[in-house]
């Protein structure tokens, strides 16, 4: 096994996934409780002790809500911007200052992966996508973005797989029950990935040879599973990219484990 990816929990709830290559374990993310996390892990026969790190990709509590008690509890480091830092370091006084690792949008290894951090547009201090690489395999975590741009579509290409946001679908967002503000800011550069924009995305990525699309961080009130995979896939296929043969496209899950890819 040269690199694999498994989302563990992916939504507005919580978020949290798992990458494991030969010699290193790391999360993107700890969103959900310390016990939670450690369940959906142990169905992959893989233990909390055995993580190199945590990548975070910014500070809203969906994403970090076990963060200080996995990295206490179990000695982790902690990956995360310098703007980052300074929004999370107050909200988890249980971080060890041993364990603080400030990166910047450059590459770095744990152990024999290569991860390659890159910045999104989110409304939070500084968010951050990842991909990671090992042994010439490739797997990336776009996720939280208003809008995909070129550059990140760059920094993800050639991937095996990419977790990407598919977040709500328009037409039920501005239908819903939200406040007008809350709308807004969803909709915004700085908000999240509607269905049309993860479609546009996924066309894109293939054209840089990516093999496998997870669709995840759906909306509970916003979106529907069978909506968001039918927008992506038949955008695809209006475009000549054959889903199951050119691309391979799933969900993951919102509260647990949704399975282990291996790239390839």
């Amino acid at each position: 096994m040269a690199l694999s990816i498994a989302p563990l929990f992916s939504g507005s709830s919580g978020n949290s996934i798992f990458i494991r290559s030969k010699s290193a374990c790391i999360l993107v993310d700890a969103g959900v409780s310390c016990t939670k996390i450690r369940g959906e892990l142990q169905k992959l026969d893989a233990h909390m002790d055995e993580l190199d790190g945590i990548l975070v990709t910014h500070e809203h509590i969906d994403h970090i809500r076990g963060l200080d008690i996995i990295s206490k509890k179990y000695n982790v480091p902690v990956y995360a911007n310098e703007q980052t830092w300074e929004v999370l370091l107050p909200k988890l006084p249980d971080i060890q200052a041993k364990n603080v690792r400030v990166i910047q949008a450059e590459d770095f290894y744990i152990k024999d992966i290569c991860v390659q951090p890159f910045e999104l547009s989110h409304d939070a201090a500084c968010t951050f996508g990842y991909a990671l690489t090992s042994r010439g395999k490739k797997v990336s975590v776009l996720t939280d973005l208003g809008h995909v741009t070129r550059k990140i579509i760059e920094q993800a290409a050639g991937s095996s797989i990419v977790l990407l946001e598919a977040n709500h679908d328009v037409e039920m967002l501005n239908a819903g029950p939200y406040p007008y503000r809350l709308k807004h800011r969803i909709l915004s550069t700085k908000g999240h990935l509607s269905n049309d924009a993860a479609a546009q995305a996924a066309f894109d990525l293939a054209k840089t040879g990516v093999r496998g699309i997870i669709l995840g961080h759906l909306s509970l009130q916003n979106n529907m599973e069978d909506l968001a995979v039918q927008t992506v896939t038949g955008y695809l296929c209006q475009r000549g990219v054959q889903v199951g043969k050119h691309l391979a496209v799933t969900l993951a899950k919102r509260d647990q484990l949704t399975g282990c890819y291996d790239a390839r």
